[in-house]
């Protein structure tokens, strides 16, 4: 009979898969069997994603093999669909199988969130993984392939619509910005014709950010032929158009992307998980509440800091933090020392404005712009590769060519 804890971390995300690589670390092949579930046979960075959708990188750039990284003789990769979580009976049921557990870490990710916006999930394309991103990237490339030679086309297919001006959006944005001119130059396309639109119900950009990083974000991206509309909230979305504001503006576009807003995995609610927003408000220790041995992190989780009274930012690093603490939590548990509280250190914050543009906070508030910015957004982003991926996979995927 197999006395052994079975730990079973669910998604090879930033949160699952380096939990998974240190509890490699922490316990012994003799100590506990290790599962990982993933749907893909691959990690990919969903930091990167916006600009394998504007097509500024190749899609495979931005992801490397599971078992590239993770020993599949150490850790039993299971490559599925999770379906449901049975907390009672310590199972999860997956598309084609089930598994038990006796400590379970849920680090599925994120989905879209449209915050019920008519129109927004049938009409609109997201970046969510891989194969989104890269359909927004095919989709847009043949909108300007189809330009010069259909007689129907109209201006406004060239126009891209994106909906939200967070992270994402405004990233995707800075590359949409290097992206256009090349497609314009292949397809033979006049620049003055191709808009970037910009739409967000909040008065500003990027509001984690101080005013004149902010405003330089703004200027920087609209001295490109960014379009923004502030302040303007989006009351439907059409097969081609955002009807916004309060006079129910129409704005036609060929191509519609929408990045204002994600949730938790749907898997919690399926799994009965007790949400707030569509994720888990955990314990200090990461531990969803009223269960002891099931653990949720990344994206999943909303980790309350409890000095500013409201959750820390869903970030990789946030996320990469949670996987410290709740390994080493697990085997905690396992041997029964005493857990630890999660403890949030902030490395900074930063944002590409597309491939030598950027904005930064750093260093206890330090603030950066331009391609000092752009120069740290590297620096994170190696940074992320070699945690996950060792030194190997950053020669192999990392951004180490300058500018």
């Amino acid at each position: 009979m197999n006395s052994k804890p079975k730990i079973v971390v669910l998604g090879a995300g930033y949160a699952g898969l380096k939990t998974t690589k240190e509890l490699t670390k922490l316990f012994t092949p003799e100590e506990a069997d290790i599962i990982l579930v993933n749907k893909h046979n691959y990690h990919y960075e969903s930091t990167w994603l916006h600009e394998v959708a504007a097509g500024t990188i190749n899609p495979n750039q931005a992801r490397f093999m599971i078992s590239d990284v993770i020993n599949p003789n150490r850790v039993r990769l299971i490559y599925d669909l999770v379906e449901k979580v049975d907390t009672e009976n310590q199972r999860v049921v997956l598309e084609n199988g089930e598994l038990t557990y006796d400590y379970l870490v849920f680090a599925l990710g994120f989905e879209t969130n449209t915050f019920g916006i008519k129109g927004m999930a049938e009409n609109a394309f997201s970046i969510v993984d891989i194969e989104s991103s890269r359909l927004i990237r095919e989709h847009i490339e043949l909108k300007f392939a189809q330009y010069n030679n259909n007689p129907n086309s109209k201006d406004s297919d060239l126009t891209i619509l994106v909906g939200g001006a967070g992270f994402t959006g405004i990233e995707f944005i800075g590359e949409l910005v290097e992206r256009v001119p090349q497609l314009c130059k292949k397809y033979d396309i006049d620049r003055r014709k191709v808009r970037i639109i910009n739409v967000e119900a909040m008065p500003s950009i990027l509001p984690m950010f101080d005013k004149d990083l902010v405003e330089y974000a703004k200027k920087s991206l609209s001295d490109r032929g960014v379009e923004f509309r502030l302040g303007a909230a989006i009351n439907e979305c059409t097969e081609d158009s955002f009807i916004i504001g309060d006079d129910n503006e129409e704005i036609k576009a060929g191509t519609i992307v929408w990045t204002g807003g994600v949730t938790g995995s749907s898997v919690l609610g399926e799994s009965g998980f007790e949400l707030t927003r569509g994720k888990v408000t955990v314990n200090s220790d990461l531990r969803a509440p009223g269960f002891d041995n099931v653990f949720v992190l990344g994206d999943c989780a909303w980790v309350m800091d409890e000095k500013a009274g409201r959750p820390f930012p869903p970030t990789a690093q946030a996320a990469m933090q949670h996987a410290d603490v709740c390994a080493r939590n697990v085997k905690a548990l396992v041997h029964g020392g005493p857990l630890e509280d999660f403890v949030f250190h902030d490395r900074g914050t930063v944002a590409s404005l597309g491939v030598t543009d950027g904005i930064a906070s750093v260093f206890d508030g330090k603030s950066l712009k331009g391609k000092s910015a752009a120069a740290m957004k590297k620096v994170v982003d190696n940074r992320s590769i070699f945690l996950l991926g060792g030194t190997k996979t950053l020669l192999k995927k990392g951004k180490l060519r300058p500018f």
